[in-house]
């Protein structure tokens, strides 16, 4: 095999990644616990998006007692902390593949 054709199957290959990346990104996965109260919805590649709860999530004995506001705001409370959570992770992972990983390769999903 000579070398254009490496490389060709090469651009080919990473293309292929490429395009199943985004594929994954746009995907959504729902996961929910406890008969639907917490829903939580994630993308292809396990990035938290959203999560739902239900007034019987927070207060299962009284769910009558549990206002829609702050059903709202805990969910806007751990949709803030996921994503900080998620997005600091991945970081980190960039930051330690970029010690491993030769310059110039990129392999997606991971830079």
């Amino acid at each position: 095999m000579n070398l254009a054709m490496m490389m060709k199957q090469a651009q080919q290959m990473q293309k292929r990644l490429q395009d199943a990346q985004k594929e994954l990104d746009n995907a959504e996965v729902t996961a929910e616990a406890a008969d639907g109260a917490v829903v939580v919805v994630c993308n292809g590649t396990g990035k938290f998006k959203s999560i739902k709860l239900t007034k019987k999530a927070i207060n299962a004995e009284n769910p009558d007692s549990v206002d829609d506001e702050t059903v709202e705001m805990l969910e806007d409370l751990i949709t803030t902390a996921m994503k900080k959570a998620t997005d600091d992770a991945s970081k980190k992972m960039q930051d330690k593949m970029k010690g491993i990983v030769p310059a110039g390769i990129n392999i997606p999903g991971l830079f």
